[in-house]
């Protein structure tokens, strides 16, 4: 592999990234406006500090993000089954096809 495209990121770990700071946000306005716990603010900070580091191409970025969308998948999961809300079980798919993305052996080796 070349240092120049070892430098520059993969588009869906870019994609990944950006969606980290979608489910910041979404994490904030629904501690706000939908009244959810307020455990939920510590997902919020680690989305988007997986997000910065992600798309740095920092090793502890890819690690927060990996931890970050196994965990929000798992929690998802759990309020599918306990609370029956649908839309959290495709959200909970979308998690573990990122999750699986990540651990892929390329994405692994352009983390610095």
């Amino acid at each position: 592999m070349s240092p120049e495209a070892k430098q520059r990121p993969l588009p869906g770990v870019s994609a990944v990234g950006l969606y980290m700071f979608l489910l910041c946000i979404l994490g904030v306005l629904g501690v706000t406006e939908h009244k959810l716990q307020k455990f939920v603010y510590l997902f919020c900070i680690a989305f988007a500090l997986a997000g910065q580091g992600l798309l740095r191409q920092k090793r502890w970025g890819w690690a927060l993000t990996l931890a970050t969308v196994l965990l929000s998948g798992i929690y998802q999961m759990w309020r599918f089954v306990e609370f029956h809300e649908l839309p959290l079980l495709g959200m909970a798919a979308v998690n573990m096809v990122l999750f699986l993305y990540l651990i892929r052996p390329e994405v692994r080796l352009r983390m610095r």
